[in-house]
């Protein structure tokens, strides 16, 4: 296996740990949680909201520092700081010390989910990141399928403090290790002076931030309210409790298998092309939910994680490819700030509109995907530099 490759599966196994036990984590566990702090779940699911908030506020400092230092220091410290706030959720008795656990996962999202991810590989292999960033999405795509019934037989053998305990284990003990002893701690960025200032960077379609802020502050809303509430989604269609999970479950393998297409079928083709394909994959699972109700929760799920899992790859590629690797990480972090303060209201708007309208919330996530795919039409590709792939179909 070569260097790279190691890399790549590394930081595939530490992502599915991170994401699994943080953004992931409210879905089992939040209900739980509030009902034993006599809390509502609004509360913690407002905490929750706050804490991405937090990652978005940090977001654009993590990205500079990774543009200066690599990743390796940036990516271990996040799982110490994700089992932080974990253990600190384990302990905590009232709202003060699950606002404290809260803004520990916070900074620990910030500093540890894709896009510093992300900015690690282009830190290391510049232009060449976009296969390895295909790579690290293909394993951690299975972080729900992993991470939802985990933290349920978590849950129900030894209750949510312990469930919190065992994740925040898990950081500290595998996630941390990994990225600190398998990232390099040089790469391209030494380089860059040479091998990219030199040579010409694409040049970006007009107004290409404002579309792309657009574009991901829309569809990571709409992922922000599928993680924290598809279960309950998919039971409000009329899915029992078990076939809900069960439904939930397959959005990870939905992801895998759209980004293996990607990889393989869409790989010649620019990463609008499959920016525009997923926009239209949730509005499509989202009507066949209206039409069938229960029945056709298991197409909403394959749609919905196919989708995902291609905007995914998009939030590290689309960058990569319109502006190229010189400022990546910082001009990422810039770009997830209105990503990640809507993703952060979604949590709780979703859920509040879930509750009053049923299974109808979903024409306002479907509404945002394909007002998502409207604004990429406006975005056309400018003839593409080496290493670039120009937009075709």
């Amino acid at each position: 296996m070569t260097t790279r490759a190691i890399v790549v599966a590394a930081l595939g196994v530490t992502q599915t740990i991170a994401w699994a036990s943080s953004y992931y984590m409210p879905a089992i566990l939040g209900a739980p949680i509030a009902a034993a702090l006599h809390l509502p779940s609004s509360v913690f699911f407002g905490l929750f909201s706050a804490a991405l908030l937090l990652s978005a506020i940090i977001g654009p400092s993590v990205g500079r520092m990774i543009d200066r230092h690599g990743g390796r220091g940036v990516l271990a410290a996040s799982n110490l700081m994700i089992a932080a706030g974990l253990i600190i959720l384990a302990t905590a008795h009232g709202i003060i010390g699950l606002a404290i656990a809260w803004t520990a996962l916070g900074i620990g999202i910030a500093m540890g989910l894709y896009d510093p991810a992300f900015a690690t590989l282009t830190w290391l292999y510049g232009r060449e990141a976009r296969a390895a960033i295909t790579g690290i999405t293909l394993i951690a795509g299975f972080a729900s399928t992993i991470g939802w019934p985990l933290s349920a037989m978590f849950l129900h053998a030894w209750g949510w403090r312990a469930a919190c305990l065992a994740w925040g284990g898990i950081n500290l003990l595998l996630a941390a290790p990994l990225n600190w002893l398998m990232i390099p701690h040089y790469g391209t960025s030494a380089a860059l002076p040479q091998a990219v200032m030199d040579s010409p960077e694409p040049e970006p379609p007009r107004a290409a931030m404002p579309i792309l802020d657009f574009f991901f502050a829309a569809t990571w809303f709409v992922q922000g309210a599928m993680a924290a509430h598809l279960p309950e989604l998919l039971r409000a269609a009329g899915a029992s409790a078990t076939a809900a999970v069960a439904a939930a479950a397959l959005v990870g393998p939905a992801q895998v298998a759209a980004r293996i297409i990607e990889f393989g079928l869409l790989r010649a083709f620019h990463p609008l092309s499959s920016a525009r394909i997923a926009s239209v994959l949730h509005p499509i699972g989202a009507a066949s939910l209206i039409l069938f109700g229960a029945p056709g929760i298991v197409a909403f799920a394959l749609l919905h994680g196919a989708g995902n899992g291609m905007i995914t790859i998009a939030k590290g590629t689309l960058p990569l490819a319109l502006f190229g690797p010189r400022g990546y990480g910082l001009r990422s972090g810039t770009l997830s700030v209105p990503a990640r303060v809507l993703q952060s209201a979604a949590p709780f708007l979703f859920g509040v509109l879930l509750d009053r309208v049923g299974i109808a919330a979903i024409g306002l996530s479907a509404a945002l995907c394909l007002s998502a795919f409207g604004s990429l039409l406006m975005l056309r590709s400018r003839p593409a530099c080496a290493g670039t792939s120009p937009v075709r179909g």
